[in-house]
């Protein structure tokens, strides 16, 4: 299913536009990735409510997660809403080195 990807916030979406300069690479990852997330919002892996990190559905709001894995075990987290029946979007939460994803999973 198609949708609409959005940052989270605008620092979010200054952190990203800033990896241009600082880590190409995770860039283009990055941007690769909201384009497939584009096309397909569920391509990502989705956690189990239960599984959601209490702090990311306090922080967020979210009741849905969803994992995209990027490059040397970088991940890309978002959730998935629908404001109307019509528009389907995917809003990019973060995303974090491994060692900062099994910290936030306790893994």
């Amino acid at each position: 299913m198609e949708g609409i990807v959005l940052f989270n916030d605008e620092s979010l979406k200054k952190a990203f536009n800033s990896l241009k300069e600082t880590d190409k690479i995770l860039y283009e990852q990055i941007d690769k990735a909201t384009d497939d997330i584009k096309r397909n919002v569920f391509c990502g892996r989705n956690v189990k409510k239960k599984l959601i990190p209490r702090r990311i559905s306090q922080e967020y709001g979210v009741d849905n997660l969803w994992i995209y894995n990027l490059r040397d075990g970088w991940r890309l987290i978002y959730s998935i809403t629908s404001p109307d029946k019509i528009k389907v979007l995917a809003i990019i939460l973060d995303w974090m080195n491994h060692k900062d994803y099994e910290r936030l999973f306790n893994f």
